[in-house]
């Protein structure tokens, strides 16, 4: 083989899916700013040509990357639920996507939302659940990117969560915040020094308890809104009496 087709053979035997595993195991092993087309070349034995076939700079191999973690949020969440539970579920799913890839909440927080058919897959589906709960294209909306938001800020603000952390010194830097919350002067900070050990909890039980909680608030909240825009149209919607209106005659 001559060097001008070494290449076209890196090309033949190198998948954008092997390109985008490889890159999505360094985000999470090393954070996003270690994945780069020539890093991921490296790992992948390859030249940086050869990924130049599937992603020309690192914003196109970061939008692959979030693509495959928005395809990995399951939506079908079981159609014979209510939507809430529907919602919940797909609520449930992108935190489990999240909490199984350390770099997924940045690279999600930080890329265009509606790019990809997985990410439209997804925001279609959940736009479909909250209309059927009762709100307009315009309330669906807000409520559907609060929806993203809460689960990344749930992974993001969770005890101990650095994805350059290992699990030693997450350990040790949850330690010190414990121990600095509770030896705070008890006669000004009573209420800090009693939540010393939950504010700064970082045992998977109590991981547990972070997110189940965080996502009843928010389904919770959204059940309340669905009621309030039923009411809001029962007021503002003129009264039917059960037939139609006579036409109006041409002037």
């Amino acid at each position: 083989m001559t060097s001008a087709d070494a290449p076209d053979a890196e090309r033949t035997r190198l998948s954008k899916a092997a390109v985008i595993d490889r890159a999505l195991a360094i985000g999470d092993a090393e954070g996003l700013d270690a994945v780069t087309i020539r890093r991921v070349a490296t790992e992948l034995g390859v030249t940086p040509m050869a990924l130049y076939w599937h992603f020309r700079a690192k914003d196109e191999l970061l939008a692959g990357l979030a693509d495959r973690i928005w395809g990995e949020i399951d939506t079908d969440v079981g159609s014979a639920d209510d939507w809430a539970q529907q919602l919940r579920g797909m609520l449930e799913s992108l935190v489990r996507v999240l909490r199984a890839h350390p770099c997924a909440s940045q690279l999600l927080a930080s890329t265009e939302k509606l790019h990809g058919d997985a990410a439209l897959r997804v925001t279609e589906t959940a736009l479909e659940m909250l209309r059927r709960g009762g709100f307009d294209a315009v309330q669906a909306s807000e409520i559907a990117r609060s929806a993203l938001w809460t689960g990344l800020m749930l992974v993001m603000s969770a005890p101990g969560f650095d994805p350059a952390l290992d699990d030693a010194a997450r350990a040790e830097m949850m330690r010190r915040n414990q121990v600095r919350l509770a030896m705070l002067p008890p006669d000004r900070y009573p209420r800090l020094v009693e939540a010393a050990a939950p504010m700064t909890a970082c045992a998977a039980e109590d991981q547990d308890f972070h997110y189940t909680f965080g996502i009843d608030l928010f389904i919770a909240g959204v059940r309340e809104m669905a009621v309030r825009a039923t009411a809001e149209r029962a007021t503002t919607e003129p009264a039917t009496t059960g037939r139609e209106s006579p036409p109006v005659p041409a002037g």
